[in-house]
Parts: C-alpha cells; sequence; structure tokens
C-alpha cells in the first residue's frame, strides 16, 4: 500500500492538478498513472528500480512519479536544467533501465544516453496497455530518490521509503493546517524536497489543488497571488526578493488589486535558504502576511518551523515539527541543553532518510548512532525556538533555494585546459542568499573556462563572480584558504 495514493482515493472528483493543459481530477490521475505503470514494468521488468524522468512541472510530472511508484520502482527525478553529462552521472549512479522524458526534452534525454538504450518517451508509455495486475508496494519500500549535493563533490542519491514520506506529509499536514479545500501555486524545481514535498505531495496528501507552472515568471505569479485563488503560497527567499521588485515598478492601482488579492490567503512559506530580514519586513509591508520560516534538509524533510498561529520569530527557524526529535552536541557529541550555546544540530525519527544509493561509507559517517549529522550549526532562547547560525561545512553553498558542492564546480573547473588550480566560495546575496563566486590561477580566461561549464554543469551551479589570481592563498599544509579567497572578491 502506497499511503500517499491510497489517500487520493477518497478525492476522486477533486481537482488534483491544474497546468497549461487543463484541470485534472484525482480520478483522472490515478487511472493515467495505472496504464503508465504498467507499461513501465513492460519496458523495465517485474523489479524496475530506480526510474529515472525528466519531465517538466504539471500533470504529467506528477502521473509518471505515481506510476513509478505503482510499478514499485523508485522515482529519480531528474532536473531540467542538467547538462547530458550530469544526466550520464545519474544514470551510471543509479544503474537505471528506464529514463522517461518529455518529448520536449527528447534531444537532451537521447544525448544523455550513449551507453544503454533506456530512454523512452512519456507519449510511449501513455496508451493503453493490458490490464495485468500491479505489485503489492509495502509502505517501506524505496519510493523515491532525491540527488543532494555533498562535501564529497558529485551528488549522493537520498532513498526515502513511502512510510518515511507520508510520515513527512502528515508532520506538516498538522503543522500547517492542509485541508482539501486548499489551492497552491508551485513554481519550484520539481527534483528538491520544497517542490516535490511540501507542495506538491502536500497538496495530494489532503485532497487539495495543485497548479503547477515551469519556471518561475513575476508576472503570472503576481496575478495568480492576487487572484483571490489561492490558499497557500511556497517559495525561497528570492522569488520573494523578485516578486517585491516587480511590485515596486508596477502603477499604484495595480499594486493595490495585487495586495487586496493576497487578503484571501492563510498562508505564505520560505525555506531552503536564510530569509533577509528587509525581504521578510518588505514583504510583509505588501502582502499583510509574515512569512512562515522553516528548515529541512533533502535527507530529513523539515524539521523545524515557525508556527501556524502566534509568534514568528524573525532570523529564527521555530520548533521541531510533528514526529521529529532533535539535539545539539558540541564537537565532543556532548548534548548541549542550555540556550544561546551554538552546536551542531542532530535529527532522529521516521521522517528520517534511510541511506544514500550505494554508498555504505558515506551513510555510516552521516550518522552518530541513531542521530543524522546535519552539519548546520544551531542554537535556541530562552524560548526554545532555534535559529540556524550556518554550516560546519564551508563547501555547501546555498543559492536561490538550491544546495550546491562547491567541490563538484571546483573539479569540473579544474578539468579546464589551462586552469592551474581553482576554489569556489560562497559571497553574501540578499537576492540568491548566497551568489558562486570562483578564482582559479593559469592560463585560461574567464570566457574560457564559462563555455567549458556550459555544458558539464545546469546554470544555476555556474559561477557568478570570477577571479582570476596569479596565486591563492594557502596555509602551511597547502591547503587552500577560503575564508582568504573569499576576501579577494
Amino acid at each position: 500500500m502506497i499511503p500517499l495514493i491510497e489517500r487520493s482515493r477518497q478525492f476522486t472528483d477533486n481537482i488534483a492538478i491544474i497546468d497549461d493543459s487543463g484541470n485534472y481530477n484525482y480520478g483522472n490521475l490515478l487511472e493515467a498513472a495505472t496504464t503508465l505503470a504498467r507499461n513501465i514494468l513492460d519496458q523495465a521488468g517485474s523489479a524496475p528500480g530506480p526510474v529515472l524522468y525528466l519531465m517538466p512541472s504539471g500533470y504529467q510530472y506528477v502521473v509518471t512519479q505515481w506510476a513509478i511508484w505503482l510499478s514499485g520502482g523508485i522515482a529519480v527525478p531528474v532536473h531540467t536544467a542538467h547538462t547530458a553529462e550530469e544526466i550520464r552521472y545519474l544514470l551510471a549512479d543509479t544503474g537505471a533501465r528506464l529514463l522517461i522524458y518529455d518529448s520536449n526534452f527528447e534531444t537532451l534525454a537521447l544525448e544523455s544516453n550513449r551507453q544503454q538504450p533506456v530512454a523512452v518517451a512519456y507519449t510511449a508509455l501513455e496508451t493503453a496497455a493490458a490490464a495485468s495486475p500491479l505489485p503489492d508496494v509495502a509502505p517501506p519500500a524505496d519510493a523515491l530518490m532525491i540527488y543532494t549535493s555533498g562535501t564529497t563533490g558529485k551528488p549522493k542519491g537520498v532513498v526515502m521509503s513511502h512510510e518515511q514520506i507520508a510520515t513527512q506529509l502528515e508532520s506538516l499536514t498538522q503543522a500547517w493546517g492542509w485541508t482539501s479545500a486548499d489551492r497552491i501555486l508551485n513554481v519550484l524545481p520539481m527534483h528538491h524536497v520544497h517542490g516535490v514535498i511540501n507542495i506538491t505531495c502536500c497538496a495530494l496528501y489532503n485532497g487539495a489543488a495543485c497548479e503547477m507552472r515551469s519556471g518561475f515568471d513575476a508576472a503570472y505569479v503576481a496575478g495568480r497571488l492576487g487572484s483571490g485563488a489561492l490558499s497557500l503560497f511556497m517559495a525561497v527567499p528570492t522569488v520573494y526578493h523578485k516578486l517585491i521588485q516587480y511590485f515596486d515598478q508596477l502603477p499604484q492601482q495595480q499594486q493595490q488589486s495585487w495586495q487586496q488579492g493576497m487578503q484571501a490567503m492563510r498562508l505564505m512559506v520560505s525555506g531552503s535558504a536564510a530569509l533577509p530580514l528587509s525581504v521578510l519586513e518588505r514583504w510583509r509591508q505588501i502582502s499583510g502576511h509574515t512569512l512562515l520560516e522553516r528548515y529541512g534538509m533533502t535527507e530529513t524533510g523539515m524539521i523545524l518551523s515557525n508556527p501556524l498561529q502566534g509568534l514568528r520569530k524573525p532570523g529564527y527557524v521555530g520548533l521541531p515539527l510533528p514526529f521529529v526529535q532533535i539535539r545539539i552536541v558540541d564537537e565532543q557529541e556532548a548534548e548541549i541543553q542550555a540556550p544561546g550555546i551554538p552546536g551542531e544540530l542532530q535529527v532522529c525519527g521516521p521522517t528520517v532518510f534511510r541511506r544514500y544509493w550505494q554508498k555504505e561509507e558515506a551513510t555510516r559517517k552521516a550518522f552518530s548512532g541513531k542521530w543524522f549529522r546535519t552539519g548546520d550549526i544551531v542554537e535556541f532562547d530562552a524560548d526554545g525556538d532555534y535559529r540556524i547560525l550556518g554550516r560546519s561545512s564551508s563547501d555547501i553553498i546555498k543559492s536561490g533555494g538550491y544546495k550546491i558542492s562547491a567541490l563538484e564546480i571546483e573539479n569540473e573547473i579544474l578539468e579546464c585546459n589551462g586552469v592551474k588550480e581553482c576554489a569556489v566560495v560562497a559571497l553574501p546575496s540578499e537576492e540568491w542568499g548566497e551568489v558562486i563566486a570562483a578564482a582559479f590561477t593559469g592560463t585560461a580566461t574567464v570566457d574560457t573556462v564559462k563555455e567549458w561549464l556550459s555544458n558539464r554543469l545546469a546554470a544555476y551551479k555556474t559561477p557568478r563572480r570570477w577571479i582570476v589570481a596569479d596565486s591563492l592563498p594557502r596555509n602551511a599544509m597547502g591547503k587552500l584558504l577560503k575564508s582568504e579567497i573569499r576576501n579577494l572578491f
């Protein structure tokens, strides 16, 4: 039994997904997913394993995800901004026998698939199939694998079970008051827990309606927020920053119309990166809403949240969510129990992932007994509210809601002809949270390196700031001093 899909059966006639192609109810979704699941079994065999899908946000994305689940497979979403080389890495790492792609990405899918014939168009799988029985999928079965950047360079596959996902959804349902009457707009990337779990799956778990749109367009989002039709909106700080910029250039009459429409909404959430106080305050002036900040990770789901009702403290991410256990420890792993003392946040409970895909050593190192090491440094105040102070690793960059490995970028830059050494660091940015900056030495030019990266990394991983230096500062042991390199910019 797949908890999310089983719950959907009670909402058959409710509208589930709205996209550019139309409106689809839960009955449409389940029927289409069942057909696709049978065709997946025909293509990949009785045990599909990891199935990659390269689909834009929308109805067919959700049909594909549910179909993979109904077939007993592990859904592995692929970012539509990824390059062919990045997709080839995912294919190799997962050992996937099937990559389902939208026809708009056919060239990319086929270019990624040089080793074996696994790429199949969605349209080839949506035709009626023989009514063969689908497998009985147990809640502990692997359900979803989302790749996340780590300090070791290449992304790791975070494996989640159906019951882990269901527990996360129940946690957010209780904390944020989801009901079948809700309607939410999703403009976030669909290879990340924010868009996949917090928005889309949460809406579908509760029989709510999810409007799905690929990419962000400020005018479109403003129109939907001002329509009075939505009850919720969730985004990263960069999106709110861009909406503020859009609002400020509108004529006063349009501003007032937008503001009136947002009064009908019950909740707006910000996450995936720290929310600048200036953005929180300006958005409150514009919308009348105090953004609810929360904190989580791919490996754990959401961990901490400001309250649905009550005071939301600027700069804080609130209290532990339902089903989540946390502790703060010092460098000797001793638990910190007094307010105002920084330490590493560790998490355990049924919302936490089970393993990294085929990386036993990385999984072992990620845990201290039953506790998952987040690598984030936090403290709590006298009220028990938590504040994120930073990360224990300087090699993870959070930009525009993405978690990006500096080491992955460095490894690609070092492969470029003419680059001798390089370092990638994060610089603070009100709009992006952090921006990626790269310093390198050698005979290569910035344009040469940019061109090299254009076919190897997604655009959001490409540095925005560059310096070509004669040398880069190192300590006595020869280690690059990133704190000093950051001061070069």
